[in-house]
Formats: C-alpha cells, structure tokens, sequence
C-alpha cells in the first residue's frame, strides 16, 4: 500500500486530542487509513529525568529503551484521533508490544517520528492492527515499535488466527515491585497518557474495571529496567504479550533466564495471575 504522510512541525496539545478522543465513541469504518504522521520530537531532560525515577532506570547516558514511546506518544494519539481514522481511542486494548533498539540511544537531543497504522486482522474478540512507530536520527532508522491493538466489537471478513500462548519453562526470580494505588497517576503524569482505566477505581468502573489498572508500558518498562544486565546496549528486539491487567494496589514478581543473546520473561502477580510474559531477542 502506498502511504501518503503527513509532515507535522508539532503534534497538535494533548488537551485537544483527548478532547477529540472523548467526542468518538463509536466504529465509523472497517479499514485503516493510508496516511502516516512524521515529525522531528526532542527529549525533554526534566521529563526524561521523572522517567528514569519513575521506571526505575539509571542514567547512563541513554535513553531507556521504551522512552522513546513517550516522545512518539503525541504523534500516536494525533494519528489514532484523526478524523479519517474509523476506530475510537477510548477502548483500544493494548495486546503486545515489541520494540526494537537497532543502535545505541546515546548522545541524542530529538529524533524524528514516524507513525501509521498496518496489519488489520480478525480476532475471536473483534479485530486487531499494529501501531507502527520508527526513529531516525541523521544516520537513519534507530528504534522501532509494533504496538498491537485489539478493537472490541469491530467484524472484520476472515478467521481468526488462534496464537498459543508460549509458555516459558521454569524462571528464576529476577524482581519484585509494588504497584501503589497511585502509579497510574504518576506515569500518566510523566508520560502523557491519561486513559481513565489507569487513574482511579470510579474512573476505571466506567470502563467495566472494578480497580484502576496499571499501564502496561509501565510494567514493560520496569521489566526492561530491572533486566538491564541481561541485555546489550543496542542490537536487541524486547517484546512483551498482556496477558491479565495489574491491579492496584498490589505486588508483582519478575521471573527471567539468565543472560544472553535470547531469553524469556513473566510478570506475576497474587493468585496465580500471570501479568506478562515476555521475550528478548538479538536483532
């Protein structure tokens, strides 16, 4: 398919877009658009700072693996807001996410963003289409994120594929953290991302959840931070499968292999509830 992009010298305040976000309710198409989003975004030091405290990540002179996703983050709304995209944004469920560092994230001052939509696909839910997201700096491309969104109640022509679910042999634990009542808050604060799911119980109960849940991007990110070691500074695919939302307040634990070139990774949680789980690959 030929992409016809459109070339922004900012993306459009995260007020509007939210305002744009809640005004859609309804499925208004069964195919995506053509057209991509592509602009120049600069790290912020004071944002990549609260970050790093946030996810728990050391400052060594490179961005976090997932930062990058918080910079393309108001590019990604602008696109998934756009008046010829035909799915709403409120109700979007996050499925996978995989992102790819091709080369080291050091000594950077902005990159420039593209964004687009691809791979729609049926799904015994609805249907699903990956949010594609790609960095350049001057001496070409240097991340990359497929982000895979599952849209409730969309029919979409075919069967759905049937993905098993890998389950890793046995992990030792790596991690443990707790996720207080208010995380939610304080990553969409850092982070821009405002989704009522993630702020409090009322706002979530709208959604049909009983309890606030984290983000998932913070909990892949606080995997990537806590297996630093376990992984190169560049050269490496990180890939994640939300499984059972993290409810707040409460305790996780991270199970992972030992370092190496490939390795597997869960998130588990009270009960017998599985989080995550994960892989990390060399590219």
């Amino acid at each position: 398919m030929s992409r016809h992009w459109h070339d922004l010298h900012a993306p459009d305040s995260r007020a509007s877009l939210y305002l744009r976000a809640a005004s859609k309710r309804k499925i208004s198409g069964d195919s995506l658009p053509d057209t991509g989003l592509r602009c120049v975004i600069r790290a912020q030091p004071d944002n990549l700072a609260a970050y790093r405290r946030l996810c728990h990540f050391t400052d060594d002179g490179r961005l976090p693996g997932t930062y990058p996703h918080v910079m393309a983050f108001p590019l990604q709304l602008q696109l998934l807001t756009g008046h010829d995209f035909p799915f709403p944004l409120l109700g979007l469920v996050h499925l996978y996410n995989r992102i790819e560092v091709l080369r080291p994230l050091g000594g950077i001052d902005g990159l420039r963003f593209a964004v687009y939509a691809d791979n729609l696909q049926p799904h015994a839910k609805g249907g699903t289409f990956d949010l594609i997201t790609e960095a350049e700096d001057g001496l070409g491309l240097l991340w990359r994120e497929t982000s895979r969104m599952l849209v409730r109640g969309l029919h979409q022509e075919g069967q759905a594929s049937e993905l098993a679910e890998r389950e890793p042999g046995p992990l030792a634990e790596a991690s443990r953290w707790y996720a207080d009542s208010d995380i939610g808050r304080r990553y969409a604060k850092v982070c821009g991302d405002y989704n009522p799911i993630h702020l409090s119980a009322a706002s979530a109960r709208l959604f049909g959840f009983p309890k606030a849940i984290a983000h998932g991007m913070w909990s892949q990110a606080m995997a990537l931070a806590a297996l630093r070691g376990h992984l190169p500074n560049s050269g490496y695919g990180f890939e994640v499968d939300f499984l059972k939302p993290v409810r707040l307040p409460s305790e996780v634990v991270l199970s992972a292999s030992e370092a190496g070139p490939a390795g597997e990774l869960r998130l588990d949680g009270h009960g017998e509830l599985l989080h995550m789980l994960g892989r990390w690959d060399q590219l």
